[in-house]
């Protein structure tokens, strides 16, 4: 059995298979109807308005209809296009068992518990026939594919076929009335329209199935009596043939398969049986472990089967159909029909050669799988799964015509698999052995080799070479010198495929494809949804291969896409231009026709052939979504500017390629304000001062327009602005205008008359306009706002801008490699900028030609068409001699020459070359992408809590970067510092981030905690050690003894943060001596510095003598006397507690402490889990908890994940490499 799909579910009752589609319905006993797709694995839709378990299902073979019977006595059509059901049927007094369609007529058979089955006509939805004459459950009905018939098996023991002609005859209309005559008085008289034809009785017990075979005069069924039984029909009467036993159980489903003249029965004793339909034997069981079956389906078409267990279903084959074949030269060799044939791709001529010998058993799948050519010998390996693998040795006749059909004595053997290595060798797999055996045309064994790790496969791999299989990984291994050339880890592949020179290799998996050199150096993967069946090289060094629904390509650097869709599919063997020839699943050879132009076109981009793209480009059709979206994804979105005619398309193609000028002429024909918007941007990041002038213009965005004549430092423009301003009375644009330029009168001006005249008198006294403020004072009179006297101020004016004669200058960088050549319009262009060589960029500008911006006309142009008109005596605003910024189309700059200036493409930011390079997370922090940082030290040490480490993360960014002023109207530069650079590193090469933390910092903050330790600062020192804890996750080091020393220094911080914290939570507890002794007692457990270790020993050692528990202090006085105490009065303290507890060597109260039995101290609860208890631990600090801290945050490092799976520190470049 070949599965090629299953789901998981409740019980499966009924299943349908759609004759188009790759769609199969099952019906559940929990009332849903799914709908699958087995080729994809996906769920497409659910349909559940059935109430309790729906037993039978069945596509129509036509229309997009379904019918559906269920327990709730209902039949159901539904449309699955539209997602719902059309109609219900009611009649059936009883659960439905089954249902179906009829090939032809509109008609609907169910059979029902009832006893009866009904014919329907789902056109007119009534019922036409009730079929009666069981007297017991009818547990299926199924129409004749051809015939006037209806079978039907029923719990009484029976099957009974019906003939149902006179229905026919009934729902046909004749053309001529006298044909209606005897139909007629039938009616009249009390015909029936269908009619019993035979009742076959045969089985012992009820019979749960009956199905006619689709060309014969047979019927198989199944029943309770665990036998299969096959029936024949004539005109007059019908008989058993043959009765089938094996089953161990109810049979519940039988069917037979046509196509390889096999039955196909399942049952209760969770087994599908396969049964030769004319020997009348069983050829294969398959079993499952714990899920009975009660359903089969055949594929109309295809040789597909499906069965319905308790848990689900599956979608299986019971042959391979893939012909195996050998391609050599100019044909192909491949066995069909049991004769080796040979097909010429040049004259596609086929011819019969040799029978091949048909296998000895009678099992499934024992054909030949594949096939392997030796030319210059003539020779033909054939294997197959015979045996558990086998082959076949023949030499082909030179003189043969194929003919004959005498088979001939092949020479025989035992093994995985056979493939040819040299001109008279080929090797054979033994995998009992895990030898490659190596044997000549004789069948002689001329070399063993031991294989260095188990082999489930070989395929060819070059003279004297061959390609090794295992369940994750491939080798080549050379014969000869028995050594491993190059290996490569893939999952478990399927075929492998040579390109003619044999420098490439395609690895065919189940769903992916590989791509290797001869050495197996991993070039691409490409991942499939369909399974891929085949493939083969073109010329090109392009892989074209085929899935069960496309012909595909994959190009070297892995990108791939459609050639062609199919029918049905297909195996390559051999690509002629733009021929690729295939054998079907029936072993003929079809030549197919492809357009190679797109793939062509790419491999022409990936090897940088730009005169073959360009002519392709000129004299194809290449167009469409895909292939833009292509071009810009590759970085060529110049090339794709010319595949476009949209006008949005080509300005957004244009403005990412930096053509500025393409970008111009898209924008006016567009004319919208958010594209003049964008094109000001890209002019701006450009510096082409003219075109932001205009975009500015088209858009009458005033205020950048002012603020761009500032910064450019054109200053008698920026006075027009204002001038504008105040035509179309704006007076914040007024007097940002006026701010601009340093003009205090007009500021003055505006702010009395907008009526801020406490401002207005403000800036006229600051300024130095006395008069003016004077006349201020008067109107205001005791409002006039007091000036402070004291301090000197200085006037505050713009700066003033850098002036600029044009255009900011672009780099020279060499002509674009399609610039130029697709347009002819370029090379007139160059003509007249050679012309206009001499003149100024920016006096140059006439706006002039714009008739919808006439700015050296009318102002009123300017603002809208806004009429700002007084009444006709005082004549309104007198602006004819208003001389306004000129604003034209700006051409490109004559200095910067097409050929010469073509913006470069941006390069790479430092930050993301640290990023791209480094898997520390460190330095991703330090180039700002903390979101990868994060991720590292969540995969690396299991952190989640990231609060502490927050603002280590905004230092490291900082200190990686230096920050540098240009001048005023420029943005601060940001440059990256890199780690250990001097004057001799290349400026190509990027060096690793400057890092603020280092591992000196910590050994700084060890020092300090430790003598906060001594000092008795406790919460000083917890600081101390929990910042050390808190940093190592941001150091790098450089060396791997440095890499252990940080590890040490973590198990050191570790174990003084937790000594620590439960001495701080010690001292709070002053009404609880008991649990003050258990905290004391633990402290001294933790891994200290020796001088901390004799203090904690004192300190519980007083502890508990003070609380009369003397066995628990003398232990303590013990310990300290062996660390030999340098402080005299500390070891007369321990000798005088140990002589008043040898008197009464008792402990007053128990603690929860067993000093004798290793513990460790859990870092939440602080209690002792001792060795041999559960326990989690942290997966940074290493501390340990009690399981029941499994999912909590670590309480001493404050940043790990309790029992979180972590990779572990990775601080230094070297543990990478």
């Amino acid at each position: 059995m070949l599965t090629k799909f299953e789901t998981k579910s409740n019980r499966v009752k009924g299943l349908s298979f759609h004759s188009k589609r790759p769609w199969i319905l099952a019906s559940l006993h929990s009332g849903v109807i799914q709908l699958w797709d087995y080729r994809m694995g996906t769920l497409i839709d659910r349909f559940d308005e059935h109430d309790g378990p729906v037993r039978g299902v069945h596509f129509h073979n036509s229309q997009p209809l379904f019918v559906s019977g269920g327990d709730d006595y209902k039949i159901k059509v539904w449309n699955y296009k539209l997602h719902r059901c059309l109609f219900t049927l009611l009649g059936h007094l009883d659960y439905i068992r089954t249902v179906q369609f009829h090939h032809e007529s509109p008609w609907i058979v169910s059979a029902s518990d009832d006893q009866t089955i009904r014919i329907w006509n789902w056109q007119s939805r009534t019922c036409i026939s009730v079929l009666t004459g069981h007297n017991h459950y009818v547990m299926c009905a199924s129409f004749h594919p051809k015939e006037d018939l209806v079978v039907s098996a029923s719990l009484d023991q029976t099957v009974r076929v019906w003939d149902i002609g006179a229905l026919r005859k009934k729902t046909v209309s004749p053309a001529d009335d006298v044909l209606r005559l005897p139909q007629m008085s039938t009616d009249l008289f009390g015909g029936v329209d269908a009619v019993v034809k035979y009742v076959l009785d045969g089985h012992d017990r009820g019979v749960n199935w009956a199905s006619f075979h689709p060309t014969l005069p047979l019927i198989v069924s199944g029943a309770d009596d665990r036998q299969v039984k096959i029936w024949r029909m004539s005109d007059t009467k019908a008989w058993e043939v043959d009765t089938l036993r094996g089953h161990m159980n109810n049979v519940s489903c039988v069917l037979f398969q046509s196509k390889h003249e096999i039955i196909v029965s399942n049952s209760e004793d969770k087994s599908i049986r396969v049964w030769d339909a004319t020997k009348r034997t069983g050829l294969q069981t398959f079993r499952r472990e714990h899920d009975r079956f009660w359903i089969l389906a055949a594929h109309p078409e295809m040789n597909l089967l499906a069965a319905g267990h308790d848990n689900g279903m599956i979608v299986f084959k019971l042959e391979r159909e893939r012909p195996a074949f050998s391609v050599s030269g100019d044909s192909v060799f491949y066995v069909k029909d049991r004769f080796l044939r040979t097909f010429e791709y040049s004259t596609q001529k086929d011819t019969q050669l040799i029978p091949v010998r048909r296998p000895g058993s009678n099992s499934l799948n024992q054909g030949p799988r594949t096939l392997s050519y030796s030319p210059t010998e003539n020779a033909v390996l054939v294997c197959s799964d015979t045996d558990g693998g086998s082959y076949e040795l023949y030499v082909v006749p030179r003189d043969s015509s194929g003919r004959g059909d005498t088979v001939q004595d092949a020479k025989k053997g035992t093994g995985g698999t056979a493939v040819f290595v040299a001109r008279n060798r080929f090797a054979v797999l033994e995998k009992s052995t895990n030898h490659v055996v190596v044997k000549n045309l004789k069948n002689e064994i001329v070399k063993k080799s031991p294989l260095p790790m188990p082999i489930d496969a070989i395929f060819y791999a070059g003279t004297g070479k061959v390609l090794c299989r295992t369940e994750d990984r491939v080798m080549i291994f050379e014969l000869q010198q028995r050594i491993v050339l190059g290996d490569l880890p893939t999952s478990s592949v399927r075929y492998v495929v040579w390109s003619q020179d044999m420098e490439n290799v395609a690895l065919l998996s189940k769903h992916a494809i590989v791509i290797a050199d001869n050495k197996l150096v991993h070039r691409c993967t490409l991942h499939e949804t369909i399974r891929v069946k085949s493939g083969s090289w073109d010329d090109n060094g392009v892989f074209i291969y085929t899935t069960l629904t496309h012909i595909k390509y994959c190009l070297p650097n892995g990108d791939s896409g459609i050639i062609k869709t199919l029918d049905s599919p297909v195996y390559i063997t051999k690509i002629y231009g733009n021929t690729i020839f295939c054998l079907d699943r029936d072993g003929k050879n079809l030549p197919i026709t492809i357009d190679s132009t797109e793939y062509i076109f790419k491999l022409s981009l990936l090897r940088k052939k730009y005169d073959q793209v360009m002519n392709m480009i000129k004299n194809s059709e290449l167009c469409g979504e895909a292939m833009i979206a292509y071009l810009q994804q590759k970085g060529f979105p110049q090339v794709a500017l010319h595949f476009v005619k949209d006008e949005k398309l080509r300005f957004e193609l244009a403005v990412e390629s930096g053509n500025i000028e393409k970008a111009l002429e898209s924008a006016k024909k567009i004319d919208k304000k958010d594209h003049w918007y964008k094109l000001g941007v890209e002019a701006l990041r450009q510096g082409n001062a003219g075109i932001v002038e205009y975009a500015y213009q088209r858009t009458k965005n005033f205020e950048r327009l002012s603020f761009h004549y500032l910064i450019t430092g054109s200053l008698d423009k920026l006075s027009k602005m204002m001038k504008i301003a105040e035509v179309k009375n704006e007076v914040m644009g007024q007097f940002h205008d006026a701010l601009y330029l340093g003009d205090v009168q007009e500021r003055v001006k505006l702010l009395e008359a907008s009526g801020h005249l406490h401002l207005a008198y403000v800036t006229a006294s600051l300024h130095g306009l006395h008069d003016t403020a004077e006349r201020l004072a008067t109107e205001l009179g005791d409002n006039t706002p007091a000036l402070p006297k004291e301090g000197k101020a200085s006037l505050l004016m713009p700066p003033r801008p850098v002036q600029c004669a044009g255009d900011w200058p672009l780099l020279m960088v060499s002509k674009g490699i399609f610039e130029g050549c697709l347009d002819d319009s370029t090379r007139d262009a160059d003509e007249d900028y050679g012309e206009a060589a001499d003149a100024d960029w920016v006096e140059a500008l006439d706006v002039g030609e714009v008739d919808t911006m006439h700015v050296n006309g009318d102002v009123s142009e300017v603002i809208d068409g806004d009429e700002y008109r007084e009444n006709d005596e005082e004549g309104g605003w007198d602006l004819e001699d208003l001389d306004l910024p000129a604003a034209e189309t700006p051409r490109t700059a004559p200095n910067a020459r097409s050929a010469i200036f073509v913006t470069p493409t941006q390069g790479m930011p430092v930050s993301q070359i640290w990023v791209q390079k480094s898997s520390l997370a460190a330095e991703h922090a330090a180039a700002g992408n903390f979101d990868t940082a994060i991720r590292l030290l969540s995969r690396q040490l299991g952190i989640h809590n990231f609060a502490p480490l927050r603002s280590l993360f905004i230092d490291l960014q900082l200190g990686s970067h230096s920050y540098l002023r240009a001048f005023t109207s420029a943005p601060v530069i940001s440059t990256a510092i890199e780690r250990g650079w001097n004057e001799s590193t290349s400026p190509n090469v990027r060096g690793p981030p400057a890092l603020v933390f280092n591992f000196s910092q910590l050994d700084d903050k060890l020092k300090a905690g430790y003598k906060a330790t001594t000092a008795g600062k406790f919460s000083e020192a917890l600081k101390h050690f929990l910042a050390i804890l808190q940093t190592i996750p941001l150091i790098v080091v450089e060396t791997r003894r440095e890499v252990d020393e940080v590890k040490e220094l973590i198990l050191i911080a570790k174990e003084y943060v937790l000594g620590l914290q439960m001495e701080l939570k010690r001292r709070e507890l002053k009404s609880d001596p008991v649990r003050q002794q258990e905290l004391a007692a633990y402290f001294t457990h933790c891994n200290l510095q020796l001088p901390h270790l004799r203090l904690a020993l004192l300190n519980a050692m007083t502890v508990c003598f003070k609380a009369q528990n003397h066995s628990t202090a003398a232990n303590f006085a013990r310990r300290l006397l062996e660390t030999n105490p340098s402080n005299e009065n500390h070891a007369k303290a321990a000798r005088q507690v140990l002589q008043a507890a040898e008197k009464n060597m008792k402990d007053a109260t128990q603690l929860n402490y067993d000093f004798r039995n290793p513990f460790v101290v859990c870092g939440a609860t602080y209690v002792p889990i001792y060795r041999g208890q559960k326990e989690v631990t942290c997966p940074y600090c290493s501390t340990h908890f009690v399981p029941s801290q499994q999912g909590n945050l670590c309480t001493v490092c404050d940043l790990a994940t309790v029992g979180a799976d972590a990779a572990g520190l990775l601080c230094s470049p070297s543990q990478k490499r």
